[in-house]
């Protein structure tokens, strides 16, 4: 029997040009091109499927539930009635499957700019995107950017999961945009931000929550593990016109109402907001303290 000498597929992710992670491929699923970046969608050894856009991993099988179910329940369990929400981006549908496990959401309006993203995922990655035929969900083909200036439309909720603040998404992490989001929210309204690695971009950080800051009455950064990002720890920012996350958050109420998660519970919740001393030291003067 000869020996199998075909070399390894691998893809790495390369973060700032210091860093790099790589997964070893079975397969390539998917490989597309629109006008915005390239999309992969490939089959890894051991992290289930993954979505690469411009080379990027957005998301993998295997810890996807980390990201969605925490951009999701902390601002559904921590708004009072939560029945309209925005999701800017998102364009694998994951967010829009957790948002859509609350019974008491009504409307959900999803933008997403790259339509081959929505299509790859829901030919490849079912598991992520089956609830984006939800009849609650409205999906729109748009920029994100537009909508927000344009939209006379009201929500509780704005989830803006966006990529990295590069190309298409550049415009999500401006104050302008930001600003015109608040307007769409209502008085008890929350958003819920994509804000990357406390290790490696903290420069980031603080033009996205300074930008945020003019516009909401309280700023928070929350973290989340994770096996695909650069560095294993993600954040996420909460900003908010006036719901706290810790003590307007009802635990008995995440409790009550039932639904299987495998990362986000009550306590996760919770301890999301200790952040490491690093992290207050980079952020003390733009995150409000409980």
């Amino acid at each position: 029997m000869e020996e199998d000498t075909t070399p390894a597929l691998w893809v790495y992710e390369r973060h700032k040009d210091i860093t790099a992670l790589g997964f070893k491929v079975e397969a390539t699923l998917f490989s597309g091109r629109s006008e915005y970046q390239n999309v992969d969608i490939v089959e890894t050894v051991a992290h289930g499927r993954m979505l690469l856009n411009d080379g990027i991993v957005m998301i993998s099988e295997r810890d996807e539930f980390c990201y969605h179910e925490m951009i999701a329940h902390v601002p559904l369990f921590t708004h009072p009635d939560p029945r309209r929400v925005l999701i800017i981006g998102g364009g694998d549908g994951g967010t829009a499957r957790e948002v859509l496990r609350h019974p008491g959401v009504e409307r959900v309006v999803m933008v997403e700019i790259d339509k081959l993203v929505v299509d790859a995922c829901r030919e490849h990655m079912p598991s992520v995107s089956g609830a984006l035929d939800d009849p609650r969900l409205t999906l729109l083909y748009e920029d994100g950017v537009q909508y927000v200036k344009e939209s006379d439309e009201r929500f509780d909720i704005a989830v803006i999961d966006s990529t990295d603040p590069v190309g298409p998404a550049a415009p999500l992490f401006d104050s302008a945009f930001y600003g015109n989001t608040a307007t769409l929210l209502g008085e008890d309204g929350i958003m819920i931000t994509q804000s990357e690695s406390p290790f490696y971009d903290p420069e980031i950080q603080r033009s996205m929550f300074g930008n945020q800051r003019a516009h909401f009455k309280r700023l928070h950064m929350y973290l989340f593990s994770t096996l695909t990002y650069p560095g294993g720890l993600w954040s996420f920012g909460f900003a908010s016109k006036g719901p706290c996350p810790l003590s307007d958050f009802d635990p008995e109420r995440a409790t009550a109402a039932g639904l299987p998660t495998r990362y986000y519970n009550p306590e996760m919740h919770r301890a999301a907001f200790a952040l490491p001393t690093f992290v207050t030291e980079q952020l003390s003067d733009l995150l409000d303290r409980f």
